[in-house]
């Protein structure tokens, strides 16, 4: 199993850029696929993006594309994601999370990262 711990959070203002980092623990982080989730207050998590083992492909939720990039390299155990031009409505907690090929849901997540953008 690989474990994973999320950095970057911060207080910011609309406008501005953030970038957070997922670093994974074990040998096996390349066999997964790598996906971002947020919770705002009082709403259910919610998928922001993903991105394929090799990163070749990327997906995102339409309320960040255009705006979020995330991006991944194995061989520092490491996703990321860019979040630019920053909005009142992003504010959240923001997780990693990390499942296999043929699994339905993320089977590993992180412990979170707050992410506040002031209007």
């Amino acid at each position: 199993q690989v474990q994973l711990v999320e950095s970057g959070g911060g207080l910011v203002q609309a406008g501005a850029s953030l970038r957070l980092s997922c670093v994974a623990s074990g040998r096996t982080f390349g066999s997964y696929i790598m996906g971002w989730f947020r919770r705002a207050p009082g709403k259910e998590r919610e998928f922001v993006a993903s991105i394929t083992q090799n990163g070749w492909s990327t997906y995102y939720a339409n309320s960040v594309k255009g705006r979020f990039t995330i991006s991944r390299d194995n061989a520092k155990n490491t996703v990321w994601l860019q979040m630019n031009s920053l909005e009142a409505e992003d504010t959240a907690v923001y997780y990693c999370a990390a499942r296999r090929t043929t699994a339905t849901v993320y089977e590993i997540w992180g412990q979170g990262t707050q992410v506040t953008v002031s209007s």
